[in-house]
């Protein structure tokens, strides 16, 4: 049994003059000081999905590239200030095999209007967790039930003056677990700092504002809200990309102090505990991902991409074990009209995500009928 769910479209016109941005920082600055600082980073938050990466090349570039403006559609829902011209009609088709028969993908489109000078971009997300047996109170099988949830995303960008670029994503959430089920809403709210002609990109992003408006059992949970900063550079002499986010800076301990690992033992079996500094070190480049992208050919037809998420590393990975949890790597190949993406997320010694992805170019396809 597939869940199912009812969407209500709805559409949404941002406009930005560049006489409010300074009421626009101020308001990032206001939305800061009401978040929850002291929240855990996961496990406390309801639809946690709505950070999965929404495509291949996301996955291969560590989850997060908000510093980045091309026509890859997927990344103006991490920063919905990237949105451009350059989206205008690109249809992007992805599926992530994720662990244990889990599952989720979207399907996401862009469309650019000149006269209102906006860009604007929406999409549909799903998430499938299968199939369950059901059981009673002492342990009989009473049958099937599935899981899932649904995200629609509608979002618009604008340029605020010849360097600044804003933009804002709203989010429509509904989950279905058996007989339980919540609706969420949540907002994104991006700003793109770009000089023209410059190789180099700035961006600050607060996602995932908002709250449940019906829980799933008890208490009303908010969404995973993460305060983010980028800075991406493309080289002058080598076609390569690299790019710095920040991640998770609105609670700068992250770091999850377990005795058991923060003690090592050398080669003669002596057990010393990890000083303060190397824990703080360790907690400080867990708010870091760091990636990087070859684009190589003409017109950039073919991409090799790498990541490391130290964060991802740390809380996935077993002390005894070596793994590649951490790392990620993907490629991108573009034939005409049609690119091809695949993207492998390592999270631990169990195994990894694979990431699909398709996009086409729906203007020069209708141009050609």
């Amino acid at each position: 049994m597939k869940v199912s769910m009812h969407i209500h479209a709805i559409n949404v016109i941002y406009v930005v003059k560049p006489a409010a941005l300074k009421k626009l920082a101020f308001l990032f600055v206001l939305l800061l000081i009401g978040a929850d600082l002291d929240a855990q980073i996961g496990g406390r938050y309801a639809f946690e999905s709505v950070s999965l990466p929404l495509n291949a090349r996301l996955t291969a570039l560590g989850g997060h590239l908000i510093s980045v403006k091309d026509e890859d559609v997927a990344l103006a829902f991490q920063n919905p200030a990237v949105s451009n011209a350059a989206m205008n009609m690109q249809l992007s088709i992805n599926h992530n095999f994720h662990f244990a028969g889990i599952s989720h993908g979207n399907v996401l489109i862009g469309k650019q209007n000149d006269s209102l000078g906006m860009s604007f971009h929406a999409g549909i997300s799903y998430v499938d967790y299968g199939d369950f047996t059901a059981a009673n109170e002492l342990g009989d099988n009473t049958g099937e039930f599935s899981a899932g949830e649904m995200a629609v995303t509608v979002g618009a960008a604008k340029q605020l003056n010849a360097r600044i670029r804003g933009g804002i994503n709203l989010k429509f959430l509904s989950s279905n677990y058996e007989s339980y089920g919540s609706v969420a809403v949540g907002v994104d709210l991006g700003l793109f700092y770009q000089t023209p002609g410059s190789n180099t990109a700035w961006s600050l992003v607060i996602a995932n504002i908002g709250h449940e408006l019906s829980a799933v059992v008890d208490d009303k949970r908010g969404l995973p809200f993460d305060l983010q900063m980028a800075f991406s550079r493309r080289l002058e002499h080598l076609p390569f990309r690299f790019s710095i986010v920040a991640q998770q800076l609105q609670k700068w301990y992250i770091r999850y102090d377990d005795p058991d690992r923060d003690v090592r033992t050398d080669f003669l079996g002596d057990t010393q505990e990890i000083s303060a500094f190397s824990r703080g070190l360790d907690n400080f480049f867990r708010h870091f991902v760091f990636n990087g992208e070859f684009l190589i050919g003409t017109n950039e037809q073919f991409r090799l991409r790498f990541a490391y998420n130290h964060l991802r590393r740390q809380e996935m990975s077993l002390s005894n074990f070596r793994s590649l949890a951490g790392f990620s790597f993907g490629l991108g190949l573009n034939i005409k009209k049609i690119r091809f993406d695949y993207g492998v997320g390592y999270h631990h010694l169990a195994g990894a995500t694979n990431h699909l992805s398709l996009r086409i170019n729906m203007a020069r396809i209708f141009n050609k009928i």
